[in-house]
């Protein structure tokens, strides 16, 4: 595919979508086993309306790299439940405190907070458990479960939001702290999405260098683009409440480089990141688009 073909991409990305909206269904009827509310809650969550983004890059860095969707989509299920688990704990009283999240109240707020805090445990136990379970063979599987493991635990996922959530020491670089909190708190898992359908297609070292390479800078910039969509979106386009990191102080790209040289820094992250993955060819042509639709987000 041609990487300048949007409408081809636009295709393309709409079946792959609901190839994951198809799986992450199947995988949301958890039976009798689980209480009716819980289960509830848990679909209420994983299911709500998104980009699915971090299954979409499962998706096509295993296109990519030579592999099928069909081996692929365990991994980009699994992501996508770490994802919804990280939202529905981010979302609490006691984190950041939303009441609105891609379009709907939050989860604690359309259940109660010990369910949302039970439904992002339920949601990372499933996780684990999709890529274990599922992905083929099995040392793709260990190595999946290892890397996803560590992009959601203390020194990434986690380690980042307990910073973003501390306040910043008298004697930091701020742009310099900033961009490791966000390397760790969104980049690690958007690194790890592409990382594992690479490896779900079994790539060789030059292919998993080159989607490290491109999932770097693109994660920094989705979070460059996030901060801009908090100070030029509004609610009802972006699902969430907009405007509430200049009003809880937190530090931000645009509010330390300010925004036009944000864009230009996101623009230009973007730029690294469709030359990382040129060297696949064609193949890589869905992740050269999609990088350059980051830019265009506003939700």
């Amino acid at each position: 595919m041609a990487s300048t073909d949007t409408s081809v991409f636009t295709h393309h990305a709409g079946r792959l979508r609901d190839c994951v909206e198809n799986a992450l269904q199947t995988y949301a009827d958890l039976g009798k086993g689980c209480p009716a509310r819980l289960c509830q809650a848990i679909g209420y969550s994983l299911l709500a309306p998104g980009k699915r983004l971090r299954p979409l890059l499962v998706l096509m860095a295993a296109e990519a790299c030579g592999g099928t969707i069909e081996s692929a989509l365990p991994a980009a299920c699994a992501v996508e439940m770490v994802h919804a688990y990280s939202l529905v704990h981010d979302d609490l009283p006691a984190m950041d405190d939303d009441d609105l999240r891609r379009g709907q109240p939050t989860c604690h707020k359309a259940f109660d907070e010990a369910t949302a805090i039970l439904v992002g445990d339920g949601l990372l136990a499933m996780a684990f458990e999709t890529l274990a379970r599922d992905v083929r063979p099995a040392e793709v599987a260990a190595a999946c479960t290892a890397a996803l493991a560590r992009a959601a635990g203390p020194c990434c996922l986690v380690g980042g939001q307990a910073d973003d959530l501390a306040p910043p020491a008298a004697d930091d670089d701020g742009l310099a702290a900033l961009e490791s909190i966000h390397r760790r708190k969104t980049g690690a898992l958007i690194e790890t999405s592409l990382r594992l359908g690479a490896l779900t297609a079994q790539a060789g070292p030059e292919q998993l260098r080159a989607i490290g390479d491109y999932g770097r800078p693109l994660g920094l910039a989705f979070q460059i683009t996030d901060d801009l969509l908090d100070v030029r979106g509004n609610a009802a386009t972006a699902g969430k409440r907009v405007g509430k990191d200049a009003q809880c102080g937190k530090l931000t790209f645009p509010g330390l480089l300010g925004i036009d040289e944000s864009a230009r820094r996101a623009e230009q992250l973007i730029a690294a990141a469709c030359a990382a993955v040129a060297p696949l060819g064609p193949a890589a042509g869905s992740l050269e688009v999609l990088a350059r639709s980051v830019l265009e987000r506003n939700h």
